[in-house]
């Protein structure tokens, strides 16, 4: 929003109510976490993993709305305090079940 000149971004904290979504970029993957800003294809995470590879469902949209099926053969990374991502394409909301699965999964890390 645009007020006298100023460009104002919403801002949401994280809270336990925070919004949980499925973030998928045009190069860096796809991502989960707390949403904290939404501006055009730039995208703010807080308590962010990186899906690296899943098994136990067919599309983003399967994860988003069912969650994994087969936690112990998908890959997602530790957590981060934040990141931004400058190239989202796609912004899917997480059910509670999908969010709880997707918490199961062990952090992949080295």
């Amino acid at each position: 929003m645009t007020i006298n000149g100023e460009i104002y971004t919403k801002k949401i904290p994280p809270t336990e109510s925070a919004k949980h979504v499925l973030i998928r970029t045009y190069s860096a993957g796809v991502h989960f976490g707390e949403l904290v800003r939404h501006d055009g294809m730039e995208v703010e995470l807080n308590n962010a993993r990186r899906i690296w590879s899943w098994n136990g469902a067919n599309t983003l949209s399967d994860i988003a709305e069912k969650g994994l099926k087969n936690v112990k053969e998908s890959r997602i990374s530790l957590t981060v305090k934040s990141i931004i991502l400058t190239q989202a394409i796609e912004i899917i909301p997480l059910s509670h079940i999908a969010l709880k699965s997707l918490n199961e999964v062990a952090e992949w890390t080295v």
